[in-house]
This record gives C-alpha cells, structure tokens and sequence, in this order.
C-alpha cells in the first residue's frame, strides 16, 4: 500500500463553493470579515451597509457578486432588498447595529426603548424574510455578545438583549426549520466599532485584555468569522449559542 503524502492527506476543499452568502452590515468589522472568510471558502458574497462609500469599497474589494446601501433598519428597505434578491440564498449573517451603553440615570428612556425595539424588529423581519429566500439547510446567523451576562451599571440595555436573543434564535429555529438559526456571541472584538467606542481608551483596553483573557491576544474579526463559517457550513447546528471572546467571560 503506498502513503498518501502529507498534501493529500491535508487537503480540504472549500465549504462553501458554489453558495451565496448575503452579509447585512458588511462593509467594515465582524461583517466585512466573515464576507472574506465566505469568499476564501468559495461563497459568492453579497453586501449591505449604510455607508455607500465604505461599501462600495468593500464590495470591490471582495469581488462581491452584488451590494446595496440602506438603513437595515428601515423595514421598507429591508423588504425591497430581499425581493430584488434574483435566487434562493444560502446564508444570511446580520451584523448591522452597535450596543447601547448608559448608566439608568444617565439614560434618554425613549432612546433606549427605540433601540431595543429596533434591534428585534431587525432580526424578525430578517427571519421572515429569510423563511422564504434561504434554502432548505442554509442559515441565519445572528450576532449578539457576553458582555451583558454579568450585571453592571451602563448594561441594563445590552443584557436585556443578551438575555433574551438565545431564546428568540431557539424559537426562531424551530419555526423557521429546515433553515438553520444561530447566534454568535462575542465579547471585545478589535473593529473599527471597538475603536469608536473607545476612542483614546482603546491601546490600553488592548494592553488589558492580552494580559488578563487566558488566549493571551484581543479577539479580531477573523475570530469571529471563522466560527460564523463554520456555523454555515457544519449543517447539524441550529437554535444554539456560540461564544467567541477569549475567554472573557472567565474572567
């Protein structure tokens, strides 16, 4: 019997060959990340974002078989968008939306309500639309984080979402079943939204974290990405939380 050589037996083919993935919020961060990591692994990508410039460098970028501009959060928008979708889809990953950070003394209740309301209309009408345009066994990922499973003050927001997004996906995969549905929870992620939020705080938030996370590194995008493929490609997965931070959460 002759070896196989170290190439042969090593050798794997791309997962997602011949798949589209539809990225919403995929022009920057977590989202552009996973579109690329779709790409390596043989996806065609499609994009939306709000930035018509940043995504129109994104898409060149990527070679996006197609894109387009708005407020995922305008309901009107969304449904044009997935109407105008020329075949059934493969994946759909929802990235758009930021977290909401406010000590309750602090906080303008009307824009804490509105952004919780938001963010679930978002993943409802992304279900209800992935329920007719993805196909059997494909998937929809959501994004959340784990952040908010520990009680803090500025997180009354974030872990009413934190809490509650898991038994939303678990309903949702259910009803949406044979379509597979996921939430990918994060904890810091080095993004261009990270260093937003931080502004000059972010080195030493790095410094912090490779010295205190058990992985010894910050968290990146293609962390991220990398669990959000595997999770389209591995089809017994549905209606379960994924972590990706490091470790955080021990800590």
């Amino acid at each position: 019997m002759t070896a196989l050589s170290n190439d042969a037996t090593t050798r794997r083919e791309p997962g997602l060959v011949g798949q589209t993935v539809v990225v919403i919020g995929g022009s920057s961060g977590i989202g552009l990340s996973t579109a690329r990591a779709a790409r390596a692994e043989g996806a065609d990508v499609v994009l939306t974002a709000r930035d018509p410039d940043r995504l129109h460098r994104a898409a060149d970028d990527l070679g996006a078989r197609r894109y387009a501009a708005f407020d995922a959060h305008d309901p009107d928008r969304l449904r044009t968008f997935f109407d105008g979708l020329p075949t059934q889809v493969d994946h759909v990953m929802v990235t758009a939306g930021s977290p909401y950070y406010a000590p309750l003394a602090e906080m303008d209740i009307s824009d804490a309500a509105r952004h919780v309301g938001d963010h679930v209309r978002l993943v409802l009408e992304v279900a209800r639309q992935s329920a007719r345009t993805v196909r059997p066994g494909g998937t929809l990922l959501l994004m959340g984080g784990t952040g908010g499973r520990r009680p803090a003050a500025g997180l009354a927001v974030t872990a009413l979402l934190t809490v509650g997004l898991p038994a939303l996906v678990a309903a949702l995969a259910v009803e949406l079943a044979p379509v597979r549905v996921n939430l990918v929870a994060a904890g810091f992620v080095d993004t261009p939204l990270s260093a937003s939020l931080l502004g000059d705080e972010l080195d030493a938030r790095r410094a912090q974290l490779r010295a205190s996370l058990p992985i010894r590194r910050v968290v990146t995008g293609d962390d991220v990405a990398a669990l959000a493929v595997h999770l389209m490609v591995n089809s017994a997965l549905t209606g379960a939380v994924y972590d990706v931070d490091g470790g955080q959460q021990l800590r």
